[in-house]
C-alpha cells in the first residue's frame, strides 16, 4: 500500500515516461502533440487516458453541462461510429449519460484494459502498448471529423 504522496509520484512518473515515449510521435497532421493532454479544440469533448491499481481506460468524454446538448454530441459521434471503429481497429463501449468519478453526468465512448496497475512498473510496457495505438488512432479519427463538431 502506498501513501497518497507515493501513489501520486508513481502516477506522475508513469505519465511522464509515457509522454517522453510519445514525444517523437507526430499527430495525423504532422504536428507535435501533447498526447497526455490532447486538445480536441471543442469545448466539452476530451480524450482521456486513465490508469489506476486495477484497470486502464481510454475514452472520448462528452461533458457538456446541458444533457440535451450532450446527447446531440453523442448522437453526432454515433453517426461516425463505423469510421471510429474502423480507425481504432476495434469496437468500443458507448455510454449515454453515465457519471464520472466526480458524480458529473457525462457521456463516454471507451475501452478498458483490466488487471493492470499503474503502481506496478512491470505493467508499464503493457499500459504503454494499450494507450499508444489508441490515442494515435483517436487523433487520426479526430482529424477527419473534428470540423463536424465545430473544431477550428
Amino acid at each position: 500500500m502506498y501513501s497518497k504522496d507515493q501513489a501520486s509520484q508513481i502516477r506522475q512518473s508513469f505519465w511522464t515516461a509515457f509522454g517522453q515515449y510519445m514525444s517523437p510521435v507526430l499527430s495525423a497532421e504532422g504536428l507535435r502533440t501533447n498526447w497526455i493532454n490532447y486538445k480536441t479544440g471543442v469545448k466539452h469533448i476530451s480524450f482521456r487516458m486513465q490508469a489506476d491499481n486495477k484497470i486502464a481506460q481510454i475514452s472520448i468524454d462528452l461533458s457538456h453541462p446541458d444533457t440535451e446538448l450532450q446527447e446531440l454530441f453523442f448522437d453526432q459521434l454515433q453517426s461516425y461510429k463505423t469510421l471510429l471503429h474502423a480507425t481504432l481497429g476495434e469496437e468500443w463501449n458507448w455510454q449515454l449519460h453515465c457519471h464520472d468519478e466526480f458524480g458529473k453526468t457525462i457521456s463516454r465512448v471507451y475501452t478498458s484494459l483490466p488487471s493492470v496497475s499503474v503502481y506496478q512498473q512491470e505493467n508499464w510496457p503493457q499500459l504503454i502498448s494499450f494507450f499508444k495505438p489508441r490515442i494515435i488512432a483517436l487523433d487520426e479519427f479526430w482529424t477527419d471529423v473534428k470540423y463536424a463538431f465545430g473544431a477550428v
